[in-house]
Parts: C-alpha cells; structure tokens; sequence
C-alpha cells in the first residue's frame, strides 16, 4: 500500500511539473545521454560555417545582367552630374561634350561595376573600396569647396559617380565609417561645399 500511495504522489508531481504529461529531463543528463549514444558521430557536422555553404559563383550571364542592372544607373547619375556641373557654372553642354565624356567612361565604369561586383564579399575588395571612398569624399568636397570652375567641370562629376557606386558596394559598417570620416574632414578643414 505505501509503494502505491509514492507511485501515485510521484506521477502527481510529475503532472504538476509538466502539465503535458512529459518527463523532463536536465539538459545536461540529455546531452550525457546524447553523448553515450554515439548518434552525434554518425552525423557529419560541419564546424566552419563558411565551409558548409561554398559561395555558389552566379553564371557569367547572370553577372553581366547584375552589371548592367548597375551599369545603366550609374552611367544616368554620371551624366546628371555632367549637366549640373555646366548649369552650376553657367556653361551650355553641347551634346558633343556629352558623347566625349560619356562614350569613354561607360566601359570603364562597366568594366569597374563587374570585378567589384563578382568580388563584392571578398575582405580585400571591401578594403579596396573603403580606401576608394576614404579617398574620394574628401577629394568632393574639398573640389567643391576650393576647386577651380574648371577642375570642377572636368573631375567633379566622375568623382561624385565613383563615390556614390563605393558607398553602395560597401558593406553597413564600413559605409557608415566612411561617410563619418569624410564628415570629420569636412568640419575639421571647414570647407563649406554647398555655400
């Protein structure tokens, strides 16, 4: 009779424990038990997560419809900033200025856009990056601030083109970095660009 009576207090606070009806077991006496079996050989886990998923490399179509997504946006703020530059200063753009700045700079910005994109994750090309932009912003805005009309003219749109294109490859971090940085140079020459 007292062998009942503990069976039947023992599945009780069993049921208050878990009111599912379950056993609960300690997580380490789960993981000894997992152990002990030996399931967790038989199973191949890999340890380095960048080793489990190898970077599938896209199709050479794919890449140079992703280049051109990317091209034809770029090329547009490229010729944008042509014209705002020449009606910044007052100059008329003749549709032969167009054509010689724009049929140059097309291919090399297209050739530009593809490796930085195929490489886009690699550390190195994200530094190379950094430091392009790290370069440039300053370069803008100090062109803009202190920059002969006709410096202005010739390297201010190209420059303005090759930063914006930087800051969006660039990964979170070291974009908001960068734009900090161009910031803190900004106010520690006091360049005023936009006055």
């Amino acid at each position: 009779m007292a062998g009942s009576k503990k069976r039947k207090t023992a599945a009780a606070s069993k049921t208050d424990e878990a009111p599912s009806g379950l056993l609960e077991i300690p997580e380490d006496e789960q993981w000894r038990m997992i152990n002990e079996s030996g399931i967790l050989k038989k199973v191949d886990i890999p340890r380095d997560p960048s080793a489990a998923e190898p970077e599938e490399e896209l199709p050479l179509a794919e890449e140079i419809f992703d280049t051109s997504m990317f091209l034809v946006p770029f090329s547009f703020l490229l010729l944008m900033m042509d014209i705002l530059i020449h009606n910044q200063y007052g100059r008329h753009l003749t549709l032969q200025a167009v054509a010689d700045r724009m049929i140059p700079s097309v291919p090399i910005l297209g050739i530009f856009i593809f490796y930085t994109m195929r490489h886009k994750r690699d550390r190195r090309v994200q530094f190379f990056l950094f430091a392009l932009a790290s370069y440039l912003g300053p370069r803008v805005l100090w062109l803009l601030s202190l920059g002969s009309w006709k410096v202005n003219m010739k390297q201010a749109p190209p420059l303005i083109t090759l930063w914006v294109y930087t800051i969006v490859q660039l990964d979170l971090g070291p974009a908001v970095l960068n734009l900090a940085l161009t910031m803190a140079y900004v106010l520690l020459k006091g360049l005023k660009p936009f006055s």
